[in-house]
Order: C-alpha cells, then structure tokens, then sequence
C-alpha cells in the first residue's frame, strides 16, 4: 500500500530532495498535497511531475496551474494538516510558519517527519508533549537528529548524545577572521549545500546550538548529557554513548537524501538515492577535536537558554534570525550577529511556560527590539 504524503516547503531545499527521492522510490508514495511560498514556477513544474490533489502557496494563487485544490496562506496549511488521509507530512519549510501547522497535524494524528528546527526550538515542551498524547511519531530529518534516532534501541539505557560539526568554514580561522568575514566567505560551507540562513548559523554554530535544543527535545536528554565534537569530514552524522560505556555512531557520506528516506520511511528501509557506499579504506581518516567556546560563543549562549527553559529558546532564536538577515543584508558584521544576540537575550523576561500565543507574541517582541538596536548600532556607525 502506498504512503500517503505531503510536503511543507516543497520548493525548498530539502522538499526539492525529498521529491527526488519519493520519485526514485517509485510508488511506495501517494503526494497528497505540496505547499510552497510564493516560488510559483517551480510548483508549478512539481505539479505537472507529482499531480498532487492539494497545492498551497501564499499567494499568487490565480498563476498556479494544474491542480483543481490551490488553497492559500495559513489557512491552506492548517487544512492540510487537518486532512487525515494523509499517513506523514514532511515538515521541509524554515522559520515560524511551521509551527502551528506541525501541532494541527499532530492533534489530527499524522506522523511527521520534521527537517524544520523552529518547531521545537520555539515549543519543543508542547510539541513533544502534544505527540505523546496522540500517539504521533515525530522523526527527525536534521542529519544529526536522524543518526541519534538510527543509533537509539532504548533511549533509557544511553547515557550521552554526541552531536558532531563539521565547524563551517571558519574552523581553523581567527576570531578576527570572523569578524571581517564577508558574506560570501560566511556562506562558504565546506560540506553541506543549505539554505543562505543555516548556512551563516553552520558559519557561527549557532545551527549546532538550535541542534542541542532540538536534541534534547527529541531524545528526552538533559542538556549536561548532549555533547558536541567538531568532526570535518562530516562522516560521523553523530553517536550515541550506552551506559555501559559502548559507543554506537552513523556513518556515511554527506548527502541529505538518505536522511530524508529515512524519515520518510521509517520504520522500513528501501533502496533509495545514496551517494556511494562508504568506504573507509577511501576515507583515510577522521579527525575530532573539541569546539572553541571563546570563538564560537553561540554554543553556550544555546545551552544556558536551553536549561533556562521557557521563552529562552524563543528569543533566542528570534534575535539570530533577525541579526543574521541583518548580515546578509550587510547592515552588520557577522561577528555582530552573536553581540546582537546575546544583548537581547538579557535584555528580555522570560516567561517559564508559555502558550503557543504567547511565543508568538514573544517571537515579534524580540524580532521588533532586535532590529531597533541593529539600527541604533547602524546610526552610531554613520556618525
């Protein structure tokens, strides 16, 4: 039988995989729907290869062309995520809007396969708590979160999660490296090919502190359990440690689509996209060290706002996101982003159990503060 299927951000970068996998598996799936923002010429060409009963995108709807359902904004994506003949949505957009939309399909039983990290960064209490209570799976598509879960038999018996980074392109710069790194050297990924925003946060590690969130969320783990080890060959995806003291990790080549496959299959396994077989004669070797606290400061901002717990994660994220648009405007230095980040944490309350209305109304507080101090600094500079 066939899985039914739908995909929030389908024209992004992990959706455009994601179909190139489900077309590559031929028919173990059924596309129900596809939601996009407003890139509607490619839509449109995943409609015309896909066929999917429902499309959404946010607007533009009279320019989309194949499809008799064209549904529009959240409301499309709430219907969506209401439609329970749907067995796994693909959570494949970034930023906020993924939220709501994950906890309709959650209170609707759908199974989720989540590659969007606001969802729980923003609400990982609620979200998690709201799956259990349904009986939802929620499997993760993050390359990292994915390996952990492939490498868990029984969560109760590991006693540390350990995340590795390949350490993005300033791994072996100085701190005034990164402070006069330009955009295009801030985008310089050595391994992975993402979008322009993770790849800035991969730039600061911010994107491995919103993964310690993310795993804690996840797994359950105490934040003093969830380690982090720089790892530049991006082979090691991430390891487990049991109690016994047996060390358990996923290797293989960089390549999101196995991930994806994963997620979207689990529990079963098919001969799907894969980069090569791996092979550790060819790998030669694998290199580990720890991280640089000092240089990248986002990691201990990630865990003190983790344990804090609350809306800690929220303006956490919020402010990031905020500064580093700044940056890739270049109204900032990327150096910038953390101090921006760091002064609007402090600089906010922080309410210890919030409602999903409450985070969103936090999420704007924070993003409105942050771009008044970027343009107070902005003045101060012009000066």
């Amino acid at each position: 039988m066939k899985r039914k299927i739908s995909i929030i951000g389908s024209t992004g970068s992990i959706g455009t995989q994601a179909l190139e996998v489900i077309e590559k598996l031929g028919d173990k799936f059924e596309i129900v729907a596809l939601a996009a923002g407003s890139n509607i010429d490619k839509i449109n060409e995943q409609i015309a290869k896909f066929h999917p009963k429902y499309v959404c995108v946010s607007k533009n709807q009279d320019k989309v062309i194949g499809c008799d359902n064209v549904l529009v904004g959240n409301s499309g994506l709430e219907e969506i995520c209401s439609n329970k003949e749907i067995d796994i949505i693909l959570m494949a957009c970034s930023g906020k809007i993924g939220l709501k939309p994950t906890i309709t399909a959650i209170k609707n039983k759908i199974n989720i396969a989540l590659a969007n990290k606001e969802t729980l960064v923003m609400a990982g209490d609620i979200v998690m708590k709201l799956a259990k209570e349904n009986g939802v799976s929620i499997i993760p598509v993050d390359s990292e979160h994915c390996a952990i879960h492939q490498c868990i038999k029984d969560i109760s018996q590991v006693s540390k999660l350990i995340i590795t980074a390949s350490g993005g392109p300033f791994l072996h710069k100085t701190i005034d490296d990164m402070k006069n790194a330009t955009i295009d050297e801030a985008l310089a990924h050595p391994r992975w090919n993402m979008g322009r925003k993770i790849t800035v946060d991969s730039a600061t590690l911010m994107n491995k502190g919103l993964e310690i969130i993310e795993a804690h969320h996840l797994f359950n783990m105490n934040y003093d359990d969830i380690d982090v080890v720089i790892h530049p060959q991006s082979i090691v995806h991430s390891a487990i440690e049991y109690m016994d003291g047996s060390v358990i990790a996923q290797i293989g080549l960089p390549s999101m689509h196995i991930p994806i496959q994963y997620a979207i299959c689990y529990p079963d396994r098919f001969e799907g996209i894969k980069s090569k077989s791996f092979s550790f004669a060819d790998a030669a070797r694998l290199d580990f060290e720890k991280p640089d606290y000092n240089k990248f400061k986002f990691l201990s901002l990630a865990y003190k706002a983790g344990k804090t717990g609350g809306a800690a994660t929220v303006i956490l994220n919020a402010a990031d996101e905020e500064a580093v648009f700044a940056f890739l405007q270049n109204k900032i230095k990327l150096y910038d982003i953390y101090q921006i980040t760091e002064d609007i944490y402090f600089s906010m309350d922080i309410i210890k159990s919030p409602t999903i209305d409450e985070i969103f109304d936090i999420d704007k507080e924070v993003r409105i503060k942050t771009n008044e101090l970027i343009n107070r600094r902005q003045a101060c500079l012009s000066i």
